[in-house]
């Protein structure tokens, strides 16, 4: 019992320092689509990210950090996945999204 409130602490004390370092002018915030358009990745500047698929918007919602080209993801539901940007392109879960424009 004690361990699962101390990782439901940790998890807040993490979404909310990630809140608090907006990253607004980080060139990888935005809306990143796989070729299709069927995977859409919204990578929010506080931090959070909103992934839709197909017609299902906010299918997956969570938190994200980036270091270097290196994308970390937590999603609510405590499921975590990550990715790498190469040449502008998200490298992710067997998937490939491109920069909306």
């Amino acid at each position: 019992m004690e361990d699962r409130l101390a990782q439901k602490g940790l998890a807040q004390m993490n979404s909310q320092n990630t809140a608090a370092r907006p990253l607004a002018s980080h060139p990888y915030v935005g809306m990143w689509v796989t070729a299709d358009g069927h995977i859409r990745h919204n990578l929010l500047p506080n931090g959070r990210y909103d992934e839709a698929r197909g017609s299902r918007d906010s299918a997956y919602q969570g938190r994200y950090e980036i270091r270097g080209n290196h994308i970390d993801y937590w999603d609510d539901t405590g499921f975590t996945a990550d990715g790498t940007f190469i040449d502008g392109v998200l490298h992710h879960a067997g998937m490939i999204l491109y920069r909306e424009k």
